[in-house]
């Protein structure tokens, strides 16, 4: 086994630890195949921080030096890649974009271009390059309503729009439905895709109150009578970045009292397939104020850029293809006949129900390395939140983070109102494997008990 040393003259610590380990490999004093000690004892052997040693493991792993098998440690590449080795910046750990992982089981590398050879092969395949209607072409609204079918009761194709995402259905909805100056609610801490519509738009955000559950009805009620908000926006389940998942009663409450002050409902519901549990959607208890929005970026992949959206009525569902007529013209034809090809043979559950299971393991991953941190999550979600001590700012800690070679996204990227808690969301899906998101998480848990370390920054 390798005995732990580091290059003393090494630009940083991290990178002698990793100069010294490639050195070792290169020269035989360690073979191919072994496995290295834990990253614990390393730093005990050295004297360092353990988050400097993670570091020095992901850069070894971008070097092809080193291969992370999950649950059995960290082993010396059998066949080193020589255009690797050459020292330069090493890359940050992306825990940051909110994005689904992407499994074996997935087997995204196959069936996509199989999926889209078999669209463009068939007689009228070539159609699906050509421009359509931008409330999309009657299959795709069709495979929509099949695809909502199994978790919203009504949401029949003359109701659903076919858009470019759901970032684009929001604005759509935004621009169609409210004026600048117009209040928003919204949680007090919400998407960031909201605040940039709203910035855009020259909306105003009224933050609501939340709990662990969510929004809290009460407070809506209040906001609703002091600030008389046009619309509320909201993420019943798996919510971003707070992962609260609305009861139903909750969500009854909530859909009445938007009721009761005239309020139009904005319901952003992208994670509900990765739950098993069926909720009742707003768009369920008050299908006439509320626009429902389901994207396949989060059960699926953000590459198809499709998102079904669930209007009011037939009427209002072309008033909002009039609106994405003038801004995205349309979905992309091509990935939107292919997430219908996929709902049709069943591949779009499949690949939905390969995350959620990855996403299951993942959040175990995450609970045994954080296990002395409190957090929120889902365990069908991809991400968590996660409350910082008092010693921690939430910039402050992302800051130092990034620079130990972690992403992440501190509370301020989501506060509605003025006074941000000092939390972080810390995404999962987007590690490219389990072996990654082990060092990411490990290097957060050391960082997390150190002292902030926010004074060295002042001079």
């Amino acid at each position: 086994m390798w005995r732990p040393r580091l290059v003393e003259d090494a630009r940083m610590k991290y990178l002698g630890i990793v100069e010294a380990l490639e050195a070792d490999i290169r020269s035989g004093r360690v073979a191919r195949g072994e496995r290295l000690p834990a990253q614990r004892a390393i730093a005990e052997a050295l004297n360092v921080d353990l988050t400097t040693v993670t570091r020095a493991f992901n850069e070894a792993r971008r070097r092809g030096l080193v291969e992370a098998q999950a649950g059995r440690g960290s082993f010396i590449s059998e066949i080193l890649e020589e255009n690797k080795s050459s020292a330069g910046p090493s890359p940050l750990i992306d825990l940051s974009m909110n994005i689904p992982p992407q499994p074996e089981a997935a087997n995204l590398r196959k069936i996509f271009p199989q999926g889209i050879s078999e669209i463009l092969g068939g007689s009228r395949g070539l159609l699906n390059l050509h421009y359509q209607e931008s409330n999309g072409a009657e299959l795709d609204r069709q495979a929509g309503a099949n695809w909502l079918g199994k978790r919203i009761d009504g949401a029949s194709a003359d109701r659903i729009i076919v858009a470019g995402g759901a970032q684009s259905a929001l604005f759509a909805i935004c621009d169609l439905l409210l004026r600048r100056g117009d209040v928003v609610a919204a949680g007090a801490v919400s998407y960031p895709g909201l605040k940039a519509v709203a910035m855009q738009k020259g909306l105003l955000l009224a933050p609501v109150a939340m709990d662990e559950q969510g929004i809290i009805p009460e407070v809506f009620e209040k906001v609703c009578r002091e600030k008389e908000p046009k619309a509320l926006y909201l993420i019943p389940t798996i919510d971003n970045p707070t992962t609260a998942t609305l009861s139903e009663e909750r969500r009854r409450a909530l859909a009445a009292l938007a009721r009761k002050y005239g309020v139009l409902i904005i319901e952003d519901d992208p994670y509900a397939p990765l739950r098993l549990e069926r909720l009742p959607a707003l768009v369920e208890l008050a299908s006439d104020i509320t626009w429902h929005i389901a994207t396949l970026s989060k059960c699926a992949t953000p590459a198809l850029r499709v998102a079904y959206v669930v209007a009011p009525n037939a009427s209002q569902a072309l008033r909002l293809a009039g609106v994405l007529r003038a801004t995205i013209l349309m979905a992309p034809p091509l990935m939107s006949a292919l997430a219908s090809r996929w709902i049709s043979d069943g591949t779009l559950a499949r690949i939905a129900n390969a995350i959620r299971t990855e996403n299951v393991e993942r959040q175990k991953l995450a609970s045994s390395i954080l296990s002395d941190i409190p957090f929120a999550a889902d365990p069908h979600g991809h991400h968590l939140w996660l409350r910082l001590p008092d010693h921690w700012r939430a910039a402050d800690f992302a800051e130092h983070a990034d620079r130990a070679g972690v992403s992440i996204v501190a509370s301020s990227a989501f506060t509605t109102g003025e006074n941000p808690i000092e939390a972080v969301r810390i995404s999962l899906g987007v590690a490219p494997d389990r072996g990654a998101l082990e060092d990411a998480l490990t290097l957060l848990s050391g960082l997390i008990a150190q002292p902030s370390l926010a004074s060295r920054a002042v001079v």
